[in-house]
């Protein structure tokens, strides 16, 4: 159960007077006011003509009139979103109770929290406020509370992770933050050399200017143009200045509730990646960073839309980083992944070379190409499904693809393996997956110990 939508005047199913209910601080109500402008604003750019007629018509006592009541009505709006807008925890779930006219619901179960991040705004940073998102196992998208005071966020985020461990409600308040330690943080020096040696960026740029240039000697058309340069730009944009901007002084810390993550230059966030919750992890090399040795490294976790965990490190410390998320699992070496059979160049050209497996006891392994290496890690106890698909060329060339789908809804894929190969790998990954599973890290927010060896 998450959310529910009930006329005003219904009976909650929590006494009201078990739990204490908190409002949002006091500067959400000019956040909430942009709504009504936002709205006009989203109209007057949908239809310029129309939006420009109807201003052409105003008298300058009209627009006054306007702006006199609309000013008004915007902050009324806000005043009374907020005033209507409570949150209480009780032993069980978070409630989150909203709506004017028709009252919204949201109950949150504790025991089904993927994670619980931080996030600053610049401006929140400027006032001293926060935005607390939760990330809850099968919902479409994240709640969130927003705003609360910075102190009064991450004394809410502590409580909740603990009651989420199981603590008791009477001891969770007193748990407190646990401590994190510091292991990796990327110096925006090498964030930007890194993105100045991806390719994307150079090629979002050089379409940005060739293809407006294009379209102006075939068009001259400045409307087109400007349609097709301005999202060009904003694409180029966001995969070089906007990335940096994003992941600048990226660190990450260890601590008892799982990964620490934070970053942002304008907007900062502080994320936590929940134990045992991560599906796969992939450590990317773009062609330039190799001479380097640097990685980036992605990881796909159940329910959250987060999907990096270090944006450029050395890949010694990268590893060590994907050790620490993935207890007991080991990066496979150059040496240890098992090459495609060379008739599989007849349905890869060229590109057949990238591709090649590993096994180890903890985990299956798929690299795959030439230029932006990428290297696909799945614990076997992740491992929901196994498939092994065939076309009619690779039959006839006697090779398959091994498809593991794990519980992010992503899946691995091992391509061009040998057909008896392949086989048996389908065979043996369905044993490994039931055998790991028994032995796996428990999913419980502050545990320390596998379920085999004692964990919760």
């Amino acid at each position: 159960m998450r959310t529910s939508h009930e006329p005003r005047g219904s009976t909650d199913p929590v006494p009201p007077d078990a739990v204490r209910e908190q409002r949002l601080h006091p500067v959400t109500p000019l956040r909430r006011a942009w709504a009504p402008i936002a709205v006009l604003f989203g109209w007057a750019v949908h239809d310029m003509d129309q939006a420009q007629r109807q201003l052409a018509h105003l008298t300058g006592t009209a627009l006054l009139i306007g702006i006199a009541v609309l000013v008004p009505a915007a902050a009324l709006y806000g005043f009374l979103t907020w005033w209507f807008t409570h949150f209480a925890v009780t032993d069980t779930e978070l409630r989150i109770r909203t709506g004017l006219l028709f009252r919204r619901t949201a109950h949150i179960r504790l025991d089904r929290l993927q994670a619980v991040d931080i996030t600053q705004p610049l401006v929140a940073r400027l006032v001293g406020v926060a935005k607390l998102k939760l990330d809850v196992v099968g919902a479409d998208k994240k709640d969130e509370l927003s705003y609360l005071g910075e102190k009064q966020a991450r004394d809410l985020r502590a409580e909740l992770l603990a009651r989420a461990a199981g603590f008791a409600p009477e001891s969770a308040r007193e748990v407190g933050e646990a401590p994190a330690r510091q292991i990796l943080r990327t110096p925006p020096r090498m964030l930007a050399v890194a993105l100045l040696l991806t390719g994307a960026p150079w090629g979002m740029l050089l379409a940005a200017l060739a293809v407006p240039a294009f379209l102006w000697f075939a068009t001259h058309n400045l409307w087109t143009v400007i349609g097709a340069g301005v999202p060009l730009a904003g694409a180029a944009f966001t995969q070089s200045a906007g990335r940096f901007i994003k992941e600048y002084d990226w660190t990450v810390g260890e601590s008892q509730d799982g990964l620490r993550i934070d970053h942002g230059l304008l907007d900062r966030v502080h994320e936590t990646v929940p134990p045992g919750r991560v599906q796969t992890v992939r450590l990317v090399e773009p062609l330039l960073w190799r001479r380097l040795g640097w990685v980036r490294v992605e990881l796909h976790v159940a329910g959250s839309a987060n999907s990096v965990l270090v944006p450029v490190a050395p890949r010694e410390h990268a590893e060590d980083v994907v050790a620490r998320i993935l207890p007991g699992v080991a990066v496979p070496k150059a040496g240890d992944f098992v090459p495609a059979p060379r008739r599989g160049r007849w349905c890869v050209p060229v590109w057949w070379r990238a591709y090649g497996v590993a096994v180890t006891e903890t985990a299956f392994a798929a690299r795959d190409g030439l230029l932006r290496r990428r290297l696909s890690l799945v614990p076997h106890a992740k491992v929901q499904s196994v498939r092994l698909t065939q076309g009619p060329w690779e039959r006839c060339w006697r090779v398959a693809g091994l498809h593991l789908d794990t519980g992010a809804d992503k899946t691995v894929t091992a391509r061009l393996r040998d057909a008896q190969e392949a086989a048996e790998l389908l065979r043996a990954q369905a044993d490994r997956s039931r055998t790991g599973r028994r032995v796996a890290w428990p999913d419980r927010w502050m545990s320390g110990a596998p379920q085999g060896e004692g964990g919760s």
